[in-house]
């Protein structure tokens, strides 16, 4: 902004009642002030050249609106300066530029006239003098005068002229206009400065424009200073860096950014990429050419590249699709499970007829300990690929599959993408354990996050959040682990070709224990056949009374304590061949663990035994139902379920129904209590099949007959007394042949199902295939 000197007026000027006025906008006037004006409206060139015809005075009077192009009377403020016009010259657009000088305030009474420009009545006004004290006064003059020399010094634009004028100013009236026309004010607060006749109260109001203005000009000042110095700082690193460079490229080292990205280019070259990971690959390394190497991005950009470089795009182990070397290597790495063995058979036959053949997604399900995550790899060594495990139990982020993105910090690839970088090929087998141990949280669904994966239709173009681009996992061979499919949701089942791994037999155990276990145990604990002997009757004792499994676990963990004492032994200096036999035995393992069931070496009244299946194989169950005096109330005990209990009512309904038939008083079910309790009351139990076992067991309590020892039954129980087929048949089965019962009640609806039982099982037990409640009634009471 200009700054505008002061003049003194002459004392002996006289001024008209009556001016021509001149409406100004954005600019105040003060009197004793020289100032520039440029007039451009009619109205306005019409009030300048009368008073140059006239006295060369006029009045100036703001706009209330500054928007405003053609104001009215109304539109402009009633306070206004007379100014002497000293200077006038005629533009060539019309226009008018004049140099005019404030004489003194003024307040417009009324205008005299509105055209051809404006006239008004005026009345001057005078200062009125401060009656604060004087020691106040001329302390806020030297407040001024010093913020507006800081002013100056902050780059305010205000002429040394002026700040001599206003160092010498006496009068603060004079000194709040001189400064007030000299700093940059909006015009509603210049037009408030001009209005107040107050000296002291002006020049405080002054003040207060001035203070804030300091304060702005500080703020800005030290804005740019921390802006010159980062730039001076980035000025002087990006000289320092090249410096840096030129000495390095004379010493021939340094280039480490622009060799990283020639081996990344010379990595793709081998790589059969796809398009799409082409160009995302070229267009990181574009970025990666115009960053500078200490920047954080290009070491995220970096990883980026590991990452995508590292992967076996296109990369395939060839299949090994010998059937006999297949069969053979799998019947020497595991004994039984003949159904997955011919299912990967099948695969390779195929395979063979069609290459192109979708890769299956299998999932074993199976107890505990059976050998489903080591079935894997013995696939993987019989189809000569790579073997990958990940997993999944107590997943409960979506991100550990699909990836994070990459802009996140410390990002990765889901598990999925890591282990194919770690097979480093496209087509290994990738076993995913513990699928049924999925969580679900406020981070995602996992499993619906493997929907994907796991649809041949759809993994072909898979997409990890951290690399981007789609990725083709049709050709890994996916295998799936659980105990059970109940936690599934249906449409991950669906996607799954299911296959069972029941409970193993008696014979089964010993053969795998003769096989593999004893053989794996004695080699860890550094002994030989020449130190310790196995025999089949011995490892017979140890499987069936320390350990009641479906799997294998607990009786590895029984071979490795034997092998642990006799290791002891050998290292404190008895280097003999110690035979495991009955009679020993129990030095090693201590006292036998496991008896048979008192309850199923006598008859007994209300005591039934029913077969449950488990996600860890299956057990016996009992069942004791006892009658005592009362009002006929019904009482469950022992943890059940809504189908349980509903399974224990209706069997009651379908004994009263044949009360008559089977000569029970009807008396007995008004004036009794019937209390049904299932045994081990800590463990939960549903599930409809043992309907057969709650109606014997109250056919017996009331009747007091007798129910057959070593009698075991299961079936889903329906009120007209029809026995519907349940699941889980073979694992009941076996659960009855390791608690050494004889007989064996089952719907016959399953019969299929007795086809799948181990021969040698079937050969040691008598089997009933029941469809009526009578039936079973028959067979299991005395």
């Amino acid at each position: 902004m200009k700054s505008h000197p002061v003049v003194e007026a002459e004392k002996d000027m006289k001024i008209p009642e009556v001016l021509p006025v001149v409406a100004v906008r954005d600019t105040t006037l003060y009197p004793f002030i020289i100032f520039p004006f440029s007039v451009g409206r009619e109205t306005g060139v019409a009030a300048v050249e009368a008073a140059l015809n006239g006295h060369r005075m006029l009045v100036m009077l703001g706009q209330r609106d500054q928007n405003v192009d053609t104001p009215k009377t109304t539109d402009l403020f009633e306070m206004g300066t007379v100014a002497s016009v000293m200077r006038m010259i005629k533009l060539p657009d019309g226009r008018l530029r004049i140099l005019v000088q404030g004489i003194s305030r003024c307040r417009v009474e009324y205008f005299t006239q509105e055209d051809p420009f404006r006239e008004a009545k005026i009345q001057l006004l005078q200062d009125r003098e401060p009656h604060e004290d004087k020691l106040k006064i001329e302390a806020l003059m030297r407040n001024v005068k010093s913020q507006l020399e800081r002013s100056a010094s902050l780059g305010k634009p205000v002429s040394s002229e002026v700040l001599v004028m206003a160092n010498g100013m006496e009068q603060a009236g004079r000194l709040a206009d001189l400064v007030a026309s000299n700093i940059e004010i909006k015009s509603q607060e210049g037009q408030a400065i001009l209005d107040e006749l107050d000296v002291f109260k002006r020049l405080t109001a002054v003040n207060e424009i001035l203070t804030k203005e300091v304060a702005l000009l500080e703020m800005q000042a030290q804005i740019h200073s921390q802006a010159r110095g980062e730039m001076d700082r980035s000025q002087r690193d990006f000289y320092l860096r090249q410096q840096l460079k030129i000495i390095q490229s004379e010493l021939g080292e340094g280039n480490e950014v622009q060799d990283d990205i020639n081996n990344y280019r010379t990595k793709i070259k081998d790589l059969e990429l796809p398009e799409d990971a082409r160009e995302e690959i070229e267009k990181q390394l574009r970025r990666m050419e115009n960053m500078s190497p200490d920047t954080a991005e290009t070491g995220l950009i970096r990883t980026y590249l590991d990452w995508m470089t590292e992967l076996p795009w296109g990369k395939y182990s060839e299949d090994h699709l010998e059937l006999k070397r297949a069969k053979r290597y799998l019947d020497k790495e595991h004994y039984g499970l003949e159904e997955i063995k011919e299912r990967i058979l099948e695969f390779l036959s195929v395979r063979q007829l069609n290459p192109s053949l979708k890769t299956p997604i299998l999932c074993f399900v199976g107890p505990p300990g059976v050998g489903k995550t080591s079935l894997g790899q013995s696939i993987a060594k019989a189809l000569g690929r790579q073997f990958v495990r990940i997993s999944l139990g107590g997943l409960r982020d979506e991100a550990e599959i699909r990836g994070h993105r990459k802009t996140y910090v410390g990002a990765l690839p889901g598990r999925i993408i890591q282990g194919i970088s770690q097979a480093g090929t496209m087509n290994p087998v990738f076993m995913l354990d513990e699928v049924d141990k999925i969580g679900q949280d406020f981070r995602g669904d996992p499993s619906a996050a493997l929907l994907e994966v796991l649809d041949p239709e759809q993994n072909k173009s898979f997409r990890d959040h951290y690399l981007g681009v789609p990725f083709d996992l049709s050709h890994a061979m996916f295998i799936l682990t659980a105990n059970t499919l109940d936690t599934l949701q249906p449409a991950f089942r669906d996607r799954l070709e299911v296959i069972e791994l029941g409970s193993y037999t008696l014979e089964e155990k010993v053969q795998i224990a003769m096989r593999h276990l004893v053989p794996k145990q004695t080699s860890e604990h550094g002994l030989n056949r020449k130190r310790i002997a196995f025999s089949k009757p011995v490892l017979q004792r140890v499987i069936g009374s320390y350990t009641r499994e479906a799997g294998l676990r607990n009786l590895e963990r029984l071979i490795a304590k034997v092998c642990r004492k006799v290791a002891r032994k050998v290292a404190e200096g008895e280097d003999k061949l110690y035979r495991i036999t009955k009679s020993n035995l129990t030095e090693y393992l201590g006292p036998i663990k496991i008896f048979p069931d008192f309850r199923l070496k006598r008859n007994q009244v209300g005591v039934v035994a029913g077969l449950a299946w488990t996600s860890v194989g299956g057990e016996v169950l009992f069942v004791e139902i006892s009658r005592m005096p009362g009002k006929g109330n019904l009482v469950l005990t022992g943890q059940l379920g809504e189908v349980m209990q509903e399974s224990a009512k209706l069997a009651m309904s379908l004994i009263r129904t044949r009360a008559e038939k089977y000569s029970i008083d009807t008396k007995t079910f008004s004036e009794s209590d019937i209390h049904i309790h299932f045994p081990e009351g800590a463990t939960p139990k549903d599930g409809p099949s043992a309907g057969i076992t709650v109606a014997t067991a109250l056919l017996s309590c009331l009747t007091q007959r007798e129910v057959r020892a070593e009698v075991a039954m299961t079936g889903e129980l329906t009120l007209r007394g029809d026995v519907l087929p349940i699941g889980g048949l073979k694992e009941k089965v076996l659960a009855a042949s390791r608690a050494q019962i004889k007989t064996v009640l089952f719907p016959k609806l399953n019969e299929s199902d007795w086809q799948e039982i181990p021969e040698d099982i079937r050969k040691g037990l008598e089997f009933f295939a029941v469809s009526d409640i009578d039936e079973v009634f028959k067979v299991a009471l005395v």
